[in-house]
C-alpha cells in the first residue's frame, strides 16, 4: 500500500513518518512524502533522531508533493497530511484515495540542538510511532476504502502517545 505523507516543508514531521512506515511495515507499506513548498534540506535534528534510532538516512531529502501528484502518475492507496498548510492546499486525484490530517505540531519551530528542540523532535516521533503502530496494527488490506477512512481519521483524531 503506497501513503503519500505532506506536509509543508517536508523537512521534519513528515520524513520521520516515512521512516517509520517504511520501517515497521514489514513490506505492507511504501510510505512516501512530499512538501508543498518543500525546504532545500532536512532538519538537522530530523537526521539525528533518526540515526541515534537506527534508521538509515543517507537516502532522505525533502521532496515537491507535485512530484506525487502530477497528471498520469497512480494516486496513492491514502493520503496523510501533518500540517494545516498541507491538508488545506493538498491536491485531488480522480480515483479519490482515503485521506487524514494527523495534524502535529512542526518539531522544527523548536530549531537547535537544545534540549527543547531534541525534547520537540522526541515528542513528535513518538506521537507518529503510536499513530504508525495503530495503523499498522489493522489488517488495512483487507479493509474497504470507506473503512481505511475512518481508521485513517480516527487515528489521526487520537492523542494516545503508546
Amino acid at each position: 500500500m503506497r501513503i503519500l505523507i505532506l506536509s509543508t516543508k517536508n523537512a521534519a514531521r513528515s520524513i520521520l513518518l516515512e521512516s517509520i512506515f517504511n520501517r515497521f511495515g514489514d513490506g505492507r507499506i511504501d510510505a512516501i512524502s512530499g512538501g508543498t513548498a518543500p525546504a532545500q534540506n532536512l532538519h538537522a535534528t530530523t537526521l539525528l533522531l533518526l540515526a541515534a534510532k537506527g534508521f538509515s538516512v543517507e537516502n532522505l531529502r525533502p521532496e515537491n508533493a507535485a512530484n506525487f501528484t502530477a497528471p498520469g502518475l497512480a494516486a496513492p492507496a491514502a493520503v496523510i497530511t501533518l500540517s494545516a498548510s498541507a491538508r488545506d492546499s493538498m491536491p485531488t486525484w480522480q480515483s479519490a484515495p482515503p485521506t487524514a490530517h494527523w495534524g502535529i505540531e512542526n518539531p522544527a519551530a523548536y530549531s537547535g540542538p537544545n534540549e527543547t528542540g531534541k525534547a520537540a523532535f522526541e515528542v513528535a516521533y513518538s506521537v507518529l510511532m503510536a499513530r504508525a503502530k495503530a495503523w499498522l496494527s489493522l489488517d488495512f488490506e483487507r479493509l474497504s476504502a470507506a473503512d481505511r477512512q475512518h481508521h485513517l481519521t480516527r487515528i489521526g483524531e487520537s492523542s494516545l502517545v503508546m
